[in-house]
């Protein structure tokens, strides 16, 4: 009988109604009495970690997680973590990077519905967890309405629909009914070293999303807060530079040692700054292109490049280079 570690954090799967709206308020305990078929196919044991609504997810919570996981590698087959929805990529992903070398399944599901409500998602999507943690795939997923994503690729799409979750720019590692596993392609297995705890991080890195009107003068203060700087262009990642043109005001970030990773606001498909005049003419030599990574992958990963290193030529490298399935670019 395989053995699966449960980590609860809090979220809508575990809230409850109060005066002011709903908040977590149930245990581990009380989660897994709500699936009490699951001792009949696995050894579950259960832990609560935090209990905080996603939103206030941060960065070291991450860590937090990373290191549950990593204390008690050795002792389970697979683990789940129960999380809220709104920052659950973001989590997925940053667990992806910390915890390398995984040879185990660390699966995070959720809930748009509290777990004590009649028509909860959260039993199905516990279920279809624990099954997929006992399987043989090494990595950092999400499990959610049925759907296997890679953990560096899943994007909340609804706020309320039970199919809340797409998987972007890549496949669907699998799809899970009736305890039956079936995935979309064979998992390449490649775990030659033991699981490795790599949580250093900086998190002083900004997203800016970027309209038409927007001030070359902001980046005045980035420059001096923020070490890493995501900026979401338009279309293949287009920095404007007539009118109000950013720049010069990009470049002087780089020039202030400021790692600059230029993004695209579309979901699917990717940017590419080589092909349009408003893609070229920021520094190309150190500009970061985060290619067709998504927004929840390109932010913890930057926080995590920026904690192995300050030289921008070296944070480039790590964040052009595919891990855990974040970019196919």
């Amino acid at each position: 009988m395989k053995k699966i570690l449960l980590l609860t954090t809090g979220g809508t799967i575990a809230s409850v109604s109060g005066k002011d709206g709903l908040a977590p308020g149930i245990t581990d305990e009380e989660i897994v009495k709500y699936l009490p078929e699951l001792g009949s196919m696995y050894k579950v044991e259960s832990k609560t970690v935090m209990e905080i609504d996603s939103t206030n997810m941060q960065p070291e919570n991450w860590v937090t997680l990373a290191e549950a996981v990593f204390e008690n590698y050795g002792r389970y087959d697979g683990f789940v973590i129960t999380h809220g929805t709104d920052t659950m990529g973001y989590t997925s992903a940053a667990l992806s990077y910390m915890l390398q070398n995984l040879a185990k399944p660390v699966v995070i599901t959720g809930s748009q519905v509290p777990i004590d409500y009649a028509n909860t998602d959260a039993r199905k999507n516990i279920a279809d967890a624990a099954r997929f943690a006992c399987e043989a795939a090494g990595g950092v997923f999400i499990v959610f309405n049925g759907k296997v994503i890679n953990g560096t690729r899943a994007v909340k799409m609804r706020t309320r629909s039970y199919d809340a979750f797409r998987s972007i720019n890549h496949p669907y590692i699998a799809y899970i009914e009736d305890d039956a596993v079936t995935y979309c392609k064979p998992l390449l297995q490649e775990h030659s070293n033991r699981v490795k705890l790599d949580t250093a991080l900086c998190t002083d890195v900004f997203l800016l999303k970027l309209h038409p009107g927007t001030k070359p003068e902001l980046f005045d203060f980035l420059k001096q807060q923020y070490k890493g700087v995501i900026i979401e262009g338009f279309g293949l990642g287009g920095v404007p530079f007539q009118g109000r043109n950013l720049v010069p005001k990009i470049n002087e970030l780089i020039d202030a040692g400021v790692a600059v990773v230029i993004a695209t606001q579309c979901l699917e498909e990717g940017g590419d700054l080589t092909v349009y005049e408003v893609g070229r003419k920021v520094n190309g030599e150190l500009i970061i292109s985060s290619k067709d990574m998504n927004k929840e992958a390109v932010v913890p990963k930057l926080m995590w490049a920026l904690g192995k290193s300050t030289d921008l030529r070296m944070i480039k490298t790590l964040m052009e280079t595919p891990i855990a399935g974040d970019r196919n670019l």
